[in-house]
């Protein structure tokens, strides 16, 4: 199974072993409930199905790694689109619909996905990439909001070691410089994401690139 299935079907996975009370649990999106994310993912899960079959006659623009933009600063929660998400996930009312109509549209996504000639060439926000690119990209999204939905859930799973790992090197690429070896993958993305706040230590252990951070992505 390849880093885009695994990885989305972790996260759908995790979705459904949700309690009902978690859903009103703080998510590690700001300003953002845990059931603002699951809606927030069946937004996702349709824009993959969108651009899958949205094709393009032009050169490719983006890849895995440029398809990424870093703003200049962290998302407060007060975005239009942020505030939408949010009235949007209240009118579910229950929480079983969520995972419903997650499970239906995420379940599409995967198996497009599975089915995507990866060299065919797509299109989305104005930008061209290979199908196999925009599914990789794909795989930061899921990883980093798998960590977001279980911010406050300890118990909850993780997301697979392999997806980590790749988001990982895809920040790396973004940030262009390594951070320490020494560090867990899972740590690398909290910190370079702006998910928590480097200890004083880290902060000194990555000296220059402590200035760049936090790397927001959207």
């Amino acid at each position: 199974m390849d880093l885009f299935s695994s990885s989305w079907a972790a996260l759908r996975a995790a979705v459904a072993g949700l309690r009902d009370q978690d859903f009103e649990r703080p998510s590690g999106c700001t300003g953002w409930l845990v059931r603002d994310l699951v809606c927030h993912l069946i937004i996702d899960a349709q824009d993959v199905l969108i651009t899958l079959v949205t094709p393009a006659d032009a050169e490719p623009t983006r890849n895995a790694v440029t398809y990424w933009n870093v703003a200049e600063t962290p998302p407060t929660g007060d975005d239009p689109l942020d505030a939408l998400i949010v009235r949007l996930a209240a009118a579910y009312e229950q929480p079983w619909l969520l995972k419903f109509h997650l499970d239906d549209v995420g379940s599409a996504a995967g198996r497009a996905a599975g089915l995507a000639d990866r060299g065919v060439l797509v299109s989305t926000q104005d930008q061209v990439l290979t199908a196999g690119d925009y599914l990789s990209a794909y795989v930061l999204e899921w990883t980093l909001h798998h960590l977001d939905l279980i911010a406050h859930l300890p118990d909850a799973a993780e997301p697979p070691t392999e997806g980590l790992a790749r988001t990982r090197e895809m920040l790396e690429e973004i940030a262009g410089a390594p951070f320490p070896a020494s560090w867990s993958d899972k740590d690398v993305l909290l910190v370079g994401t702006g998910r928590r706040a480097p200890t004083d230590a880290e902060t000194t252990e990555i000296g220059e690139l402590a200035a760049k951070l936090p790397f927001v992505l959207g």
